[in-house]
């Protein structure tokens, strides 16, 4: 094909990539033997485009290049200068201009259909070449790329879908600081957002129609993007300017957890969006999910309101329902609520109430049941580390870090991995200050609670003693017994006999032995 090419005239080029795209629309993995070959026609097809050709053979020649730009080895060509700038002038991104006049902005809204696909091919072609060479990211950011990308958000609202969904992916590869205050200002006119107070959005109609499909679309792109943007800033300490704008991100993202999408799955993955770019925020600016004085708030909860947590709750509980990928679905959301509740008294209390409410039924083992506490108890053994750990923080903070509390809703087995972790085998609490509030035990708890096993959380039925009927001589006998198995597993390594240091650590036996005990008498009422 190459040969025809170098002398073909505009018409023939079109036939000629119209049936190479034919043949390679659905191809994923090339032939390394043609490999020269396939970069030559990268060359030659950005050299058309360098000419004055019609946009019926623009799009046939971006489509070319999206084929072969899945292919990371032959990018040489396109990842220079040269051939990004050709590309983004077939977006109609202006590299290093991030103010377009309105002349220049009414001529692009003014496209043709045709021009439009031109548009969609040559932002599709970006995000391949982008995304599959780290030399063609280097050159984005020379030419300013992202500039005319920050432009592009300028006019948002007048944008087709394809043109802003595209325009999305190739920032959120970019990760360009400046477009976060864009990129935002994008989020809230897809989802509408209407602002009543100075962080606080209006509540959603409930006779409205649910979010269509394709600003759904367009909201995940600038949610994941945003994302990528704010990651660095993930614990890390903040201008004023840029609390401003974390907290109307965290606004905005309050008012998409009471949307509504077109399917149940949808809404999950808006939210799933949702609680990551959460995390990414100063846990301070988490104040203004619960802050609301419009919409007003409960009494018992210092006048918040609880609508969002509730949702997250929720959203949390279908997570740990569904059974599978808890690494990547149900840590974030258990992240998010963990250090909220750490940083905000009244997302902790509202959160406890209705997670760990007081005991009354404790015949039955904590992690055995239906309600929340109960599966979050079952993934405090969770096989996956990140898991359990994630699970057994959340309890523990929801307890204020007192080990006793959280014995009394898991029970010392399933808290074990927690307190060594933390160095609390000895009892006590993190590091953590927390408030003086409330939290009195049921009657029912504190009559069952000289009978609860503290190893496994409930009451238990009571057992016949095996050694009952044995003479001192047989349990002398049983005990020694014991004891040589126990030393024999030892020497062979099979076991590692441990103990508690003064500290809460654990330690080799032999080494705790030698501990002098230490007085810790602190006591704490709940």
């Amino acid at each position: 094909m190459l040969s025809q090419f170098d002398a073909a005239n505009e018409e023939d080029v079109d036939q000629l990539l119209t049936q190479f795209n034919r043949e390679n629309s659905h191809t994923f993995a090339f032939e390394q033997k043609e490999e020269t070959l396939r970069s030559k026609l990268c060359q030659s097809v950005l050299t058309v485009l360098g000419r004055q050709v019609q946009p019926s053979c623009q799009k046939t020649c971006l489509e070319t290049l999206r084929i072969l730009s899945r292919d990371k080895r032959v990018l040489a060509p396109v990842a220079t200068r040269e051939g990004m700038l050709i590309l983004g002038g077939m977006a109609r991104l202006r590299a290093g201009e991030e103010e377009v006049d309105n002349e220049k902005s009414s001529e692009e809204d003014a496209l043709s259909e045709e021009e439009e696909r031109v548009v969609v091919e040559a932002l599709k072609c970006l995000c391949n070449v982008v995304y599959n060479s780290p030399a063609a990211q280097q050159v984005s950011v020379d030419v300013q790329l992202a500039h005319g990308l920050c432009a592009s958000l300028r006019k948002a609202r007048t944008w087709h879908h394809e043109v802003g969904l595209f325009t999305l992916r190739l920032l959120f590869l970019l990760r360009d600081w400046h477009a976060v205050r864009l990129l935002s200002e994008v989020l809230e006119h897809t989802l509408d957002v209407r602002w009543v107070g100075p962080y606080e959005a209006a509540r959603p109609d409930p006779q409205a129609l649910t979010l269509p499909a394709e600003d759904n679309e367009r909201a995940m792109e600038a949610l994941k993007a945003l994302f990528n943007l704010t990651l660095s800033y993930a614990g890390g300490k903040v201008s004023v300017d840029d609390d401003h704008q974390f907290r109307l991100i965290a606004a905005t993202l309050r008012h998409l957890l009471m949307l509504k999408t077109e399917t149940e799955e949808k809404t999950e993955e808006a939210h799933s969006h949702a609680v990551n770019l959460l995390n990414n925020l100063p846990v301070s600016c988490l104040d203004v999910l619960i802050d609301v004085p419009v919409q007003g708030g409960e009494e018992r909860y210092g006048g918040k309101n609880m609508d969002a947590v509730q949702m997250l709750l929720d959203f949390m509980e279908k997570r740990i329902d569904k059974g599978s990928n808890y690494k990547e679905g149900l840590t974030p959301v258990l992240s998010l609520l963990t250090e909220g509740s750490r940083q905000h008294r009244e997302i902790r209390r509202y959160i406890k109430a209705q997670v760990l409410p007081p005991l009354k039924d404790v015949k039955i083992r904590p992690e055995i049941g239906t309600t929340v506490r109960n599966k979050l108890v079952r993934l405090m053994t969770h096989v996956d580390m990140g898991v359990k750990q994630t699970a057994a923080e959340f309890l523990f903070v929801l307890c204020k870090e007192s080990v006793d509390n959280l014995l009394k809703y898991t029970g010392y087995g399933n808290a074990a991995g927690l307190l060594v972790a933390r160095g609390l085998l000895a009892g006590g609490r993190g590091e953590t200050q927390y408030s003086e509030d409330e939290d009195s035990d049921t009657e029912e708890y504190k009559s069952a609670k000289p009978f609860i096993n503290p190893i496994t959380g409930h009451v238990e039925e009571p057992m016949p003693n095996p050694i009952e009927e044995m003479t001192d001589e047989q349990k002398e006998y049983e005990a020694q017994k014991l004891v040589n198995m126990f030393d024999k597993l030892s020497r062979q390594n099979v076991i590692r006999p441990m103990g508690v240091r003064p500290d809460g650590t654990l330690a080799p036996l032999e080494e705790t032995l030698c501990d002098p005990p230490e007085d810790n008498s602190e006591s704490d009422s709940d």
